[in-house]
């Protein structure tokens, strides 16, 4: 199978052609574990031919004259590597670096690899993150992405429990989610404070909040996109950390140990935690909640890695991830995700291509159990997805294309807050092509990445072209004009209304086919329904200043226009039948579309220097959406409940004693209030179950409520502050315990979650939770 791999890809490089400059390609890795080393410079001494590696230690040095020359390896957390190496025209050669840890520079290099990425990269609405990062964070527990991703610049989170994630005025259903290639459809637990994923794992996450490439498809607001490390290639290590929270277990090795001169390597990841919350909060927290705080979950995941000699490399992987919820006498909720695939990198012999490729299926399904028995909801989706890339090197210059096929089923049952059923269940396909080219000019002025996609949703019988566009203009080397823009669909809509402020019930559905023939748009115009696809533009533009060495400000403006957005349809009364032919769409159809529009403005400054770290991100945003699915016919113009319009947040972390192994990090976040719909009135509500002969007057009716304009007011503002005390101790060279004693929202802010209008109370966010988590590295 793979000689057949090989040779369909070797098929695609004949439209290259052949050269008679050379190229050096190869790898460099952590002579320590064999982990690839990201983000190192790698270049000729004495010219200015010279790149960086990517994620996966890879780079390239194309268009090389023969002649022989010096290699540099420079990082500065590594010692300086130095090699001769002689060229003959049409060559390629491979090297392979081992780089040990110790930051012994050589040679005096006049830019990092992380300046070089500034220059020579868009970067426009991406956030690269890194378990670094997400370590200076004050943490609940241990450090975990779901605590890093509410301090990005365009992000909301609704609440601590049950809230949800919304970047740049996406809806969470608009985000798409990769692990290692995989999708992953809900990336949260049910507690706000974590997610799925194993911080202590990641290699890398990229948040994309606008303005992406046309590599991704799929989704219209925003991409997530998570690596994995391989395995320890050296010897067994792994962490064991526990927490009033949960505890949680990593271990890797080698399955086949990394030689520097041999014919490669394989190593396995294992990963589990677990929450014991609802036992330890009796205890620790009795004042959150008597009964205890009612959150479980469990996730696992495990990863093999086989590498050959000249880098190529295949990934198998699998989890499984399980949530649960239980409010005693209420309702009860349960998740189960799970899923598996492989991922690899080719490095044909005689050929300066580099070859990526993905094969995944996962899952998930969601289950509610309300406080009878016909108060029951469930929703599912899962497929597969796989796809190639391929990579060609022109100097600086790097052309990318590849193609993606995508295979999706949702179902769903649940009844809409009139009692009304809305059942539905698809298999969809669709196929994406993209390609990218990046071009930067010979004195690094100018940066430009046209890139196109197709994406055919072939279930729908829509053919979606997507013209994308990233630029960057260097006024000089610190201070960088940087712009993006391009068209984006998807097929996906969530089993849930965006409407209600607490949902833990978020289900799927895929392209939904009960539309209304037409609605009115923004202008009030009516406008034909066009198919089943939603759409989206995006427009960011910015800039980058590096005020001083160690200081770096940036600034985005962006806009989202959603011109078709589903949804589920809370005002439907009657069954879309011959019957009720004389009824209105708006009190029929299973679904509706609007229109939607974001604007925001972003400001981040960092600061960083020797023991101090400081970070401060503000964001202001505008969110609206455009309904013309009511009774009266007009369109309605309202704020989803996510449309946030000052958002603060504030993060330091300062580092005590010799060996800097006392750290002291704070993060406080204001935000303004959440719009929500005031109450007029009450009445008793009955369910008469479709029975005409059924006796109202000897019926338990529930209270109903008569709603307000919709969204008309505000909650009061929302303000909280972290803090960690983390104690690092190395009991021997491989061996270190850590201790870390914290608190979040310290002050104990009374901070409304939303008002239960039935029983007349508010209800609050997650008070003062003080927690010690303790891990151990070996």
């Amino acid at each position: 199978m793979t000689r057949t791999i090989y040779t369909i890809c070797l098929l695609l490089l004949t439209v290259f052609g052949f050269s008679q400059h050379a190229t050096i390609r190869g790898f460099v890795y952590n002579k320590a574990n064999g982990e690839p080393v990201g983000f190192s410079n790698v270049y000729i001494k004495g010219t200015t031919n010279g790149t960086s590696t990517d994620l996966n230690g890879f780079f390239t040095l194309s268009k090389v004259n023969p002649g022989s020359y010096t290699l540099m390896v420079t990082n500065l957390e590594f010692d300086t590597i130095s090699q001769e190496v002689t060229l003959k025209a049409g060559e390629i050669l491979n090297k392979k670096f081992f780089a040990e840890k110790g930051g012994v520079i050589l040679n005096t290099v006049d830019v990092t690899a992380d300046q070089l990425e500034k220059i020579e990269t868009p970067n426009v609405g991406v956030q690269k993150i890194d378990p670094v990062a997400i370590n200076k964070l004050p943490s609940v527990g241990e450090p975990d992405i779901a605590q890093y991703l509410q301090v990005l610049p365009g992000v909301v989170f609704t609440g601590d429990q049950g809230g949800q994630l919304y970047i740049r005025g996406g809806l969470p259903i608009q985000n798409k989610v990769l692990l290692d290639g995989m999708v992953i459809y809900n990336p949260f637990h049910s507690i706000g404070l974590f997610s799925v994923f194993d911080s202590e794992i990641m290699r890398s996450a990229d948040v994309y909040s606008a303005g992406f490439g046309a590599e991704y498809g799929g989704r219209t607001s925003s991409i997530m996109d998570i690596t994995t490390r391989d395995g320890n290639k050296k010897r067994l290590s792994g962490k064991v950390s526990a927490s009033t929270f949960g505890a949680k277990l990593t271990m890797e090795g080698p399955l086949k140990k990394l030689k520097e001169d041999g014919k490669g390597s394989s190593s396995f990841l294992l990963s589990a935690k677990t929450s014991y919350l609802p036992q330890t909060s009796k205890i620790i927290y009795p004042y959150a909640n008597k009964d205890g705080l009612p959150f479980y979950y469990t996730d696992l995941y495990g990863k093999v890695s086989f590498s050959g000699n000249n880098g190529s490399k295949v990934n198998l992987f699998g989890y499984n991830f399980t949530d649960k919820v239980i409010y005693k006498d209420l309702a009860k909720f349960n998740w189960t995700s799970f899923g598996g695939g492989t991922n690899f990198i080719l490095i044909p012999q005689n050929s300066s291509l580099l070859i990526e490729g993905n094969f995944a299926y996962s899952t998930y399904k969601i289950n509610y159990e309300g406080s009878t028995d016909t108060d029951r909801k469930s929703s599912s989706v899962g497929g597969f997805n796989g796809g190639f890339n391929f990579l060609k090197y022109f100097g600086r210059n790097e052309f990318k294309y590849g193609f993606e096929l995508v295979g999706t089923n949702t179902s769903y049952d649940l009844a809409n807050p009139n009692f009304a059923q809305i059942n539905y269940s698809k298999n969809s396909m669709e196929l994406g092509a993209h390609m990218k080219f990046r071009w930067l000019d010979k004195k690094k002025w100018i940066v430009l990445e046209p890139s196109f996609r197709i994406q055919y949703y072939a279930t729908f019988n829509n053919l979606s072209p997507e013209p994308r566009l990233q630029g960057k203009i260097n006024i000089t080397k610190k201070i960088r004009m940087k712009f993006a823009g391009g068209l984006y669909s998807q097929s996906l809509m969530s089993a849930s209304s965006d409407r209600d402020v607490v949902n833990l019930f978020y289900g799927f559905i895929n392209g939904p086919e009960n539309l209304p023939k037409e609605y009115k748009d923004k202008n009030n115009e009516t406008v034909a329904v066009k198919g089943v696809i939603q759409k989206s533009r995006h427009l960011v533009a910015g800039f980058e200043i590096d005020i001083f060495k160690n200081l770096e400000i940036q600034v985005e403006a962006y806009q989202k226009y959603f011109t078709q957005l589903a949804s589920v349809n809370r005002d439907k009364l009657f069954d879309d039948t011959e019957e009720n032919a004389d009824k209105l769409d708006a009190n029929k159809k299973d679904f509706i579309m609007e229109q939607g529009e974001a604007k925001g403005l972003d400001f981040t400054a960092k600061y960083e220097r020797n023991r101090f770290y400081f970070w401060a991100v503000y964001s202001l945003t505008f969110n609206d959406r455009y309904t013309g699915n009511t009774t009266s016919g007009d369109v309605y113009k309202y704020a989803p409940i996510f449309d946030r319009r000052h958002n603060v947040n504030l993060v330091g972390t300062y580092a005590f004693g010799k060996k800097r192994n006392l750290e002291l990090s704070v993060r406080w976040n204001f935000g303004s209030g959440f719009p929500f719909t005031p109450t007029q009135g009450y009445y008793p509500q009955v369910d008469f179950g479709n029975n005409f002969n059924y006796d109202y007057t000897k019926a338990n009716a529930n209270l109903g409520y008569v709603p307000g304009d919709y969204n008309s007011r505000r909650l009061p503002d929302y303000h909280r502050l972290d803090v960690s005390l983390k104690w690092n101790y190395a009991i021997s060279e491989r061996m270190k315990l850590e201790i870390n004693l914290g608190a979040t929202n310290a002050y104990n802010r009374e901070n409304i979650f939303y008002y239960d209008r039935v029983r007349n109370k508010r209800v609050n966010q997650l008070p003062i939770l003080p927690n010690l988590n303790m891990s151990l590295k070996f």
